[in-house]
């Protein structure tokens, strides 16, 4: 439930550029009658409107994941608040300049502020994934700093190929990615990262052992 929460923007996003796609004369009618008055002529053209009725979608929808979990009482991760900063800006920038390329460098500044924050937290002494993780395994340290590492550089790479997804193809090839591709690309990472770490679990959890990795103690 979590995971389709988290990822309930993105999901939106895709689905209103999709369904602006297939109706272009719908969208231009709808952006320009309610975002006529960012545009220069008052007229959002057919390939121009999907994105910013998107970009629309988004931001609202960020702006009430962030409002639903305040109500409720519920810690708002420093994330979620980086995202919700970032798409209120760029995609304010895409919607009142009339460019889809303020919107499409959201994912990466994200990336590379996800990869920017376990970086500054390890420089400083803290593993940020050993926080997030450290309550569902045990692993020796120089692991965990293996696994820092790795989804910092997981992160940097992610932005990189959004930029360059972004600027070699279409905005709708862009949309696809930014969906598909990237949760993707995600499972796969998570996958084979689990699968690298079962060995230690497995090793941590061997007959003589207990859930710390030391020796069993006898009654």
């Amino acid at each position: 439930m979590k995971l389709l929460f988290d990822f309930l923007p993105i999901l939106l996003f895709f689905g209103m550029f999709k369904y602006a796609e297939g109706k272009p004369d719908w969208a231009s009618d709808t952006a320009s009658q309610w975002l006529g008055f960012m545009v220069e002529g008052s007229v959002v053209g057919p390939s121009e409107a999907p994105v910013l009725l998107a970009t629309v979608v988004v931001i609202v929808a960020t702006l009430l994941q962030v409002g639903w979990l305040l109500l409720r009482g519920r810690k708002v991760d420093t994330m979620l608040w980086v995202s919700l900063a970032l798409v209120v800006v760029l995609g304010g920038a895409t919607i009142y300049f009339h460019s889809e390329t303020f919107i499409k460098w959201k994912p990466t500044l994200l990336y590379w502020a996800m990869s920017a924050g376990l970086l500054i937290g390890q420089l400083m002494g803290k593993n940020g994934i050993r926080a997030l993780m450290g309550a569902q395994m045990t692993l020796p340290d120089p692991v965990w700093l293996r696994v820092n590492q790795s989804w910092m550089a997981f992160f940097a790479f992610m932005g990189a190929l959004n930029l360059w997804v972004a600027y070699q193809f279409s905005t709708g090839v862009w949309v696809n990615f930014k969906l598909i591709g990237g949760i993707g690309l995600m499972l796969v990472f998570v996958v084979a990262q689990s699968l690298i770490l079962s060995k230690y679990m497995q090793e941590d959890l061997a007959p003589g052992s207990d859930a710390t990795g030391g020796e069993e103690r006898k009654p």
